[in-house]
């Protein structure tokens, strides 16, 4: 008989070691799995799986378990039974626990299966830690040595996690961090093999946390998405110009452009970035030079963001730059950007301009004279003018001071207070 090493494995595999049925219940019993499975599986999955299913039952019934598919085939099947989701959740109603409850044969296959337990969601909470624990690890080791993704949210202090993980820290090649109320930080230089890391923040601000797990990062560390967090010049000043030098893509939230010539800095290695957030103009120019960067995307918040020139192109100079998209940023600042262009003589290929991107045909066509192989790519609605159009609305709105008379008619008491912009529909307006 088979032992479980955790109470929720044992609730999951009950049907391990049972004395020998009759043939015709074990049948049924096969054929309820396979519903089970069906029923477990997302609706684009389906189809694959139902063709696979069939295939197993049809051979089941009528050759009364003669017919044994091969583990390549059922391997194949439990693999389209996962969940979409980027992580999994230990559930016994969905793969892969489902599958090690269906009879002897499938559990041996589904536990024999390492890329059936590559990706997990771990939390680290006060309640009931000691049977998550002992279900985690155990789904850990079942993912045999292979590389893991995982995602891990703490509501308390990331000590307990962290030496749960300690066996499998050269397994992890991807993590997200999801802080909630944490105590400390999530130590990670010794994850030589994680590659891609990103960070996530809820309600309480565990600023100095997150700032302390990303002070010393692991050296083969490629990839870093901050786009939760909101990062100025000063807060970006906490981090050492080594702490970030092997990074190569970054995703960061930036309050104010002063930011992007210090992340230039911190990442030498850069080759891509996207940067979304307040895109207020540089305040403190300081000329940067880059010669990695290949691909910049930016995206401003159109109601924060001050219009006008950003500045930003005219302390850049990137000769390598290949790729430029752009998209809530208002008027495009069109001779700041060619002065760009020349200075940098990058071999730019393609230049997007996304929704609320305000240029002219005639500021395009001076990009494809300086480079004539460069694609443009121009959104219907990027000529969109935000600022003009909400100091438009605030001229057009007309006040319903009829509808407002006919309250004060039915409660002649009611004490009315019209704010300047009260007329103003947001429902209307984001239609």
């Amino acid at each position: 008989m088979q032992k479980s090493n955790s109470n929720v494995d044992s609730l999951v595999s009950a049907t391990i070691g049972e004395p020998q049925k009759p043939l015709n219940e074990m049948i049924m019993r096969k054929n309820s799995g396979l519903e089970k499975v069906r029923k477990g599986v997302s609706y684009r999955q389906r189809p694959l799986v139902e063709e696979r299913a069939n295939i197993v039952q049809s051979n089941t019934s009528r050759k009364a378990f003669s017919w044994r598919p091969p583990t390549e085939i059922l391997s194949e099947v439990f693999l389209y039974c996962l969940p979409k989701d980027e992580y999994l959740c230990p559930t016994p109603q969905v793969a892969p626990l489902l599958l090690t409850t269906i009879c002897r044969r499938w559990r041996e296959v589904a536990v024999g299966l390492p890329s059936l337990w590559c990706r997990l969601q771990m939390k680290a909470e006060h309640d009931n830690w000691k049977k998550r624990a002992l279900c985690y690890n155990l789904w850990l080791k079942r993912s045999g040595g292979c590389p893991l993704s995982l995602r891990l949210e703490c509501h308390t202090n990331w000590s307990e996690l962290q030496s749960l993980l300690q066996p499998y820290v050269q397994q992890i090649s991807s993590l997200k961090l999801d802080f909630f109320a944490c105590d400390g930080p999530f130590m990670m230089e010794g994850f030589h093999a994680l590659k891609e890391l990103t960070i996530h923040k809820y309600g309480f601000d565990p600023t100095s946390a997150i700032d302390h797990s990303l002070s010393k990062l692991p050296v083969n560390l490629r990839r870093l998405d901050m786009t939760s967090l909101l990062y100025s010049r000063k807060d970006l000043a906490f981090f050492s110009d080594s702490a970030w030098a092997h990074l190569t893509h970054v995703e960061i939230n930036v309050n104010g452009l002063d930011a992007f010539p210090r992340i230039l800095h911190l990442c030498p290695n850069l080759s891509s970035v996207v940067m979304i957030g307040i895109l207020d103009p540089i305040q403190t120019p300081e000329l940067v030079t880059h010669v990695n960067l290949q691909s910049l995307r930016m995206s401003g918040d159109i109601f924060l963001s001050s219009a006008g020139a950003l500045g930003l192109f005219e302390v850049l100079t990137l000769p390598n730059l290949r790729v430029v998209e752009a998209r809530n940023i208002g008027p495009w600042p069109h001779e700041e950007f060619k002065e760009f262009l020349i200075r940098s003589e990058c071999p730019l290929e393609s230049l997007i301009f996304g929704n609320a991107v305000h240029s002219t045909d005639r500021q395009r066509g001076e990009y494809v004279a300086l480079i004539p192989t460069l694609k443009l790519s121009v959104e219907p609605d990027s000529n969109f003018d935000m600022h003009e159009f909400l100091e438009d609305l605030g001229s057009e709105v007309d006040s319903t001071d009829q509808q407002q008379e006919d309250y004060v008619t039915l409660v002649p008491s009611l004490d009315f207070i019209i704010e300047p912009d009260s007329d103003f529909d947001i429902h209307q307006f984001l239609l």
